[in-house]
């Protein structure tokens, strides 16, 4: 299959909200050689990186709006609109195969649209785009709504996230403490070929100068070393590990801190990872796998802790909480697609639900770690203010870093360009077992 028409076909479930590009793509990039499959990658994760830029121009250009059957013109034309600003494709070949693309979409009208399209593009997009790069949606690649939510939070740092937010994230890794220090395994890559630095914040984290593939890094395999942001490294050292806790990490997949935990601190008496989805867990499997660690795995509802739960409390409890991912746009560009407005307050009370319902499952004396990938304080020390307000029994603990922005509660990291990730954590303690 032409990659380009493997790209649209994986947008326009997107655009149709049918599917995230995590769940729409794979089942495209099997139809393409081999050769093509980073192409086709580049191609959908580039187009939803620029649409809101993108389809303010097609508006521009196109004499009336597609029906909401054609969204696969749609984003075959997107797709097109990408190749000839964000790429170094030939103009003539951007156009050419992504016209070609129309014939197996069945759609043979398409062919005269895109080509007028694409060609006036190529004559006029630069100009039409600098004319409305006054509009911050066009300057900023961003929603309308995500903006203006931007500009109201951050009014210093908006302008710095949204520019991260669409720069290419950093390869990150960490490193395992069971096998080798930070600086051991520096070592070694540098010995391999491989440029890297360490981290600001991790005590565990390496920043690769280029991305590659993980088969190349040294004892990949063996479990030396796994790719996790430096953000989300955080939470090994902030959640305070000690020989015989009992932890629970709710939410846990794909499971890239259930491993970090287990490899900070190889005393603890049990691990409990729960998800919501037993797909998800497999992953989770597979991680630990490779990493030779070991942790129940429950698929579950964490709210319903009667399902789950068998009243043996925990000493340590990580919550990292569904959200916006709004701090990891750069990795999921196509949340600029999918999340809307309206999904925010939703979110923020289901936060509320899962800490309300696994407060009573942490001993007296036990910590909770609060954490999400948002940069919205709606999901974010909100919620942490208002489980404060509702629950005696629970303090705030200061955090052990000097990452992100101290908050009201908590502290906000925002995305990095070359860094870290948008992330959030606040720290609490059960203090007493009643609550009002």
């Amino acid at each position: 299959m032409n990659p380009r028409l493997a790209a649209a076909r994986a947008l326009a479930a997107v655009l149709s909200g049918k599917a995230s590009l995590n769940s729409s793509l794979p089942a495209q990039l099997d139809k393409v050689e081999e050769r093509d499959r980073g192409l086709t990658q580049d191609l959908a994760f580039g187009t939803a990186r620029w649409q809101p830029r993108l389809d303010l121009l097609a508006a521009q250009l196109l004499q009336k709006p597609f029906k909401a059957a054609d969204a696969d013109v749609q984003a075959l034309l997107l797709v097109g609109l990408y190749q000839l600003f964000y790429t170094r494709i030939p103009a003539h070949a951007a156009i050419g195969e992504t016209v070609g693309c129309a014939d197996k979409l069945k759609k043979p009208w398409a062919k005269g649209l895109l080509n007028a399209v694409l060609r006036r593009a190529q004559r006029e997009g630069e100009e039409l785009l600098a004319g409305m790069e006054r509009d911050p949606v066009v300057r900023t690649a961003h929603p309308r709504w995500l903006q203006k939510t931007l500009k109201a939070f951050w009014p210093e740092q908006w302008e710095a996230i949204c520019a991260a937010n669409n720069a290419h994230p950093p390869m990150i890794l960490r490193v395992n403490r069971r096998h080798h220090s930070r600086d051991a395994y520096l070592a070694l890559l540098a010995a391999a070929g491989v440029a890297a630095s360490a981290c600001q914040f991790s005590r565990d984290g390496i920043v690769l100068a280029e991305a590659c593939d993980v088969r190349g890094l040294p004892g990949f395999a063996e479990g030396w070393v796994s790719v996790q942001d430096e953000a989300a490294q955080l939470s090994a050292d902030l959640l305070e590990l000690a020989p015989g806790q009992r932890v629970l990490d709710a939410c846990c997949a794909p499971g890239g801190k259930t491993c970090h935990l287990l490899e900070a601190e190889p005393g603890l008496a049990h691990m409990t990872a729960i998800d919501l989805e037993a797909k998800r867990l497999t992953r989770v499997r597979e991680n630990l796998d490779r990493l030779q660690l070991d942790a129940e795995l429950i698929a579950c509802d964490a709210r319903d802790t009667a399902s789950w739960w068998d009243g043996k409390p925990f000493q340590r409890i990580l919550l990292d909480a569904p959200c916006s991912a709004t701090g990891v746009i750069r990795r999921h560009p196509d949340i600029k697609l999918t999340r809307q407005a309206d999904d925010i307050p939703a979110l923020a009370a289901l936060q509320g639900e899962l800490l309300d319902a696994l407060w009573p499952t942490l001993e007296v004396g036990g910590m909770l770690l609060y954490a999400t990938c948002s940069s919205l304080p709606t999901e974010n020390t909100e919620v942490i203010d208002a489980f404060l307000a509702r629950t005696p029994g629970a303090r705030e603990l200061d955090l052990a870093t000097e990452a992100g922005l101290r908050q009201p509660h908590g502290r906000q990291l925002l995305a990095q360009e070359g860094g870290h990730d948008g992330f959030y954590y606040a720290k609490l303690i059960k203090i007493a077992a009643t609550r009002g």
